[in-house]
Order: structure tokens, then C-alpha cells, then sequence
């Protein structure tokens, strides 16, 4: 099976992006803490954009991708952020061997 790497960018609105940051720490720590096959969960901030996020994210399947969807803090997440974001991007992809 080929590693799964995610490119997550997430655009906050204004006024939340303090408690947006935070619950993206939460889902960072508690995803290197509690799901297995995490490869790499890097947050990074946009230096363009203060409001704009990005996880780079390697998983070992698509399996364990899903898995880490269906986990309890990756659903608290989603929920803590709802109304709070302008738009997420969610790139999948798999690294060619070339």
C-alpha cells in the first residue's frame, strides 16, 4: 500500500482565529497521541494570510486515513470549528514513483 498525504488548508474567519488555532492544536496533539498509522501531522500558518492553516499530513493507507475521521477528537474538531471557517481545501495525494 502507498502513503496517503493530505494537504489540508483551512481559512478562518475573522475573530476566530485565536480559538480556531486552538482547537487546531488540540486535533494535533490528540492525532499524534491516539492514531495509529500517522506518519507526519505538521501545522503550518500561512505567512500571507494570518486567518489561513495548512496541515501537511502523511498516512500510512487510505485506511487509516479514514479511520483517523471516524475518531472521537477528529469529530470534536469539526464540530468546535463549524460556523468559524471560510472554506477548506482538501488535497489527496500519492507520492509517483518516478
Amino acid at each position: 500500500m502507498k502513503n496517503i498525504v493530505i494537504i489540508a488548508t483551512i481559512k478562518v474567519k475573522d475573530g476566530f482565529k485565536d480559538e480556531v488555532y486552538n482547537e487546531l492544536v488540540k486535533l494535533h496533539k490528540a492525532t499524534h497521541e491516539l492514531d495509529e498509522g500517522c506518519i507526519q501531522y505538521d501545522l503550518h500558518k500561512d505567512l500571507a494570510d494570518e486567518n489561513s492553516f495548512t496541515f501537511v499530513e502523511t498516512w500510512q493507507s487510505a485506511g487509516f486515513l479514514v479511520l483517523h475521521e471516524e475518531k472521537e477528537h477528529f469529530k470534536t474538531f469539526v464540530s468546535n470549528i463549524e460556523n468559524k471557517i471560510d472554506g477548506l481545501t482538501i488535497n489527496k495525494l500519492e507520492k509517483l514513483d518516478i
